[in-house]
């Protein structure tokens, strides 16, 4: 049964139908010709929206959205500026730690591209660096709004699985950091080697104006996330509180949006929460599928043959994460990889929350390669830099990315700790 499934849904993406509806398509058809109830299908759709958590996903867009229209990312590309930019590799650090606040406010990658991209790849080309090398490191950078809070991907996942949406958000901000600091790292080590680059004198004047005129902006992560992990608010009310908070920053603090700018940036705004919930719901449908065909326990089996611990079980999933990652949309790959792996991840003794963010880590991998990278396409336009040029500069970075992905499969406590000193 599940086969069926799968063999439909991969002939069905193969002929360029759209991921949710060749989903959609395969599940229903599969569950018609087997026999089952076809109202299985509307019932399994209807249940899998039917939470308050979800909320938070357009919420989160929306204010991504205004983030980029209201001239916050400009302001916080300036403030990384003003803390980082003086050191070795400066304004490739700034590139880094611009992505990691605006994805702590926006959670979405390709939200990050298109407002920040423009305006870091400029400033590195400007100072010496190659701009197939600020484009690599803007892409990967990109990819840091997908594992810190309130990442999107993380809240879906979440949600999905019966997991607290606000534990798993605090466990990507581990993986985070950690990807934001072998980032540096590597930055650090090539501009010294390449001399890429101007180190800026330090300007405690000039730093001290950035810093005010980017305090509004730079303050929306900090009193997002501060309310959320202290338990003010839920994650969806936080998302509520972004979208507030954005707006008027946006609206009356830098004055760049008006009234007809919410009102198109709300309907964008429902259009791509739109095909992600859609995902989201037939992938519910496709569950009820692996469920009854008991496709998650002949998983479990077959990984145990091979794999044994809990780190040897991850990293074969981890094989599996990235591929499937590479060939489809993130949020739909793993809304159909948690029912099947989940249970075999838990029974070879891995917590829970480290197998979700271990698997959004991995996926993450997959906005930034062909041949659906959405990322990765969005880097190519804003840099002008070609899809090949593009993949061959980005190479030394996607080994970064692995070396990352290993270390939070061997040590789980980069995951578990978040968790502990913020829920």
């Amino acid at each position: 049964m599940s086969l069926t499934l799968i063999v439909i849904f991969v002939v069905l993406a193969f002929l360029d139908v759209p991921l949710s509806v060749a989903l959609g398509l395969a599940s229903a058809g599969t569950i018609w010709w087997f026999g089952l109830p076809l109202t299985m299908v509307t019932q399994s759709m209807a249940t899998s929206i039917n939470s308050f958590l979800l909320i938070a996903v357009p919420l989160f867009i929306l204010a991504g959205q205004i983030m980029e229209r209201g001239g916050l990312s400009e302001r916080i590309f300036d403030a990384a500026e003003a803390l980082v930019g003086r050191l070795p590799g400066g304004v490739g650090h700034v590139n880094i730690v611009s992505s990691f606040i605006f994805g702590g406010i926006s959670g979405s990658s390709v939200a990050d591209i298109a407002s920040l991209g423009p305006i870091t790849i400029k400033s590195m080309t400007s100072r010496g660096y190659p701009k197939p090398y600020a484009a690599a490191l803007t892409l990967i950078t990109s990819t840091l709004a997908t594992l810190v809070p309130p990442s999107i991907l993380i809240i879906v996942a979440a949600a999905s699985s019966g997991q607290s949406v606000g534990a798993a958000l605090a466990g990507g901000l581990g993986p985070g950091v950690l990807l934001a600091l072998a980032l540096a790292a590597y930055n650090t080590f090539i501009a010294r080697k390449n001399s890429y680059g101007q180190i800026t004198s330090f300007s405690f004047g000039r730093s001290v104006r950035a810093l005010v005129r980017a305090a509004p902006a730079i303050g929306a992560p900090i009193i997002i996330l501060t309310g959320m992990f202290s338990g003010i608010v839920t994650p969806t009310e936080a998302a509520g509180l972004a979208v507030l908070y954005t707006l008027v920053v946006a609206g009356a603090v830098y004055r760049q949006i008006g009234l007809k700018d919410v009102l198109v940036l709300t309907i964008r705004s429902g259009q791509l929460a739109g095909s992600v919930l859609l995902i989201l719901m037939v992938a519910n449908v496709a569950t009820f599928v692996f469920t009854v065909d008991m496709l998650p326990q002949k998983a479990s089996g077959f990984l145990a043959l091979f794999a044994g611990s809990g780190f040897g079980t991850l990293m074969l999933m981890g094989v599996i994460f990235i591929i499937v990652g590479m060939m489809m949309d993130i949020v739909a790959a793993a809304l159909m990889l948690i029912p099947v792996l989940m249970p075999a991840a838990i029974s070879a003794g891995v917590h829970p929350m480290h197998f979700l963010i271990y698997m959004v880590t991995c996926l993450a991998v997959g906005l930034a390669t062909p041949p659906v990278g959405t990322c990765l396409f969005a880097t190519a336009y804003v840099s002008k830099v070609p899809t090949p040029k593009l993949i061959k500069a980005a190479m030394p970075f996607y080994i970064v990315n692995l070396v990352v992905i290993v270390l939070v499969a061997a040590f789980p406590q980069i995951v578990m700790y978040p968790i502990s000193w913020l829920t």
